[in-house]
């Protein structure tokens, strides 16, 4: 699934969030997007999922054919086929989508495991491949989520973070956007999604974007870096050697 942005510009008043002229996400990368507080990394995850609409320039998705059997991976079979949208234009992409950008992306007044019915139920899934996939997860729920009578508006905020990592994950996308997703949890469970979503990227061959102010957790798991200041693209960089590591420490200690 490659993801291709051109002359992608949002202002908020005087100020430039986002100013790409070309960008590709090639289908099957995982990539970590760095940058400072207001680089732009939120702003430029909503414009691709068409949340926020564009001043100018466009976001199209252009999807693989599947591979013989229809599924990539194990598992849950993956959407979308052969095609190439514009976001802004149909609502076709979000068959093969998953986000969590914070958490309005929730239906609070539901438990977990309300939630995660609900979201089974719109894509199809089994009971029992909803109960695979969550076992999947046990280490990362830490028995804090699923057989319990609390209200998602009621968790703490690492685990309301959980729940929406996983529900979109269990849209089983072809394109995984999560911003931010090592926030609020505590060393294991960064550890554990760290584990998953590369796990998640090799097995499916998913496009996966995640943002992040972890440098380490961020060369850890991308196979490639973009680091954005003020809305623009300072540095595109190859990390399946995890050679970005020294790059991006001496970028933001000199910028510091």
């Amino acid at each position: 699934m490659d993801i291709i942005i051109k002359d992608l510009k949002k202002t908020f008043g005087e100020k430039v969030a986002v100013d790409i002229p070309e960008l590709t996400i090639h289908s099957g990368e995982l990539l970590g997007l760095v940058g400072n507080n207001g680089a732009g990394k939120s702003t430029l995850f909503r414009l691709i999922l068409d949340l926020i609409k564009a001043d100018t320039g466009t976001v199209h998705m252009q999807t693989p054919q599947p591979p013989l059997g229809g599924e990539c991976g194990e598992g849950l079979p993956l959407k979308g086929a052969g095609r190439s949208v514009n976001v802004a234009e149909t609502e076709d992409w979000k068959d093969w989508t998953g986000a969590f950008v914070d958490e309005g992306f929730l239906i609070d007044y539901l438990t977990p495991d309300e939630y995660f019915q609900f979201i089974a139920r719109l894509t199809d899934t089994s009971d029992e491949q909803l109960q695979e996939f969550l076992a999947q997860f046990q280490h990362f729920m830490a028995d804090e989520l699923t057989g319990q009578k609390k209200l998602i508006r009621t968790l703490s905020a690492g685990n309301k973070q959980k729940v929406g990592i996983m529900a979109a994950m269990l849209l089983r996308p072809q394109v995984l956007i999560l911003d931010e997703p090592f926030n609020f949890l505590d060393p294991s469970s960064q550890n554990a999604i760290k584990h998953l979503l590369k796990k998640y990227n090799e097995e499916t061959g998913a496009t996966v974007l995640v943002s992040s102010h972890n440098l380490q957790h961020t060369v850890d798991i991308s196979t490639r870096i973009v680091l954005l200041e003020h809305g623009k693209v300072i540095n595109d960089i190859d990390n399946r050697e995890r050679q970005a590591q020294t790059i991006l420490e001496n970028y933001f200690e000199i910028n510091d």
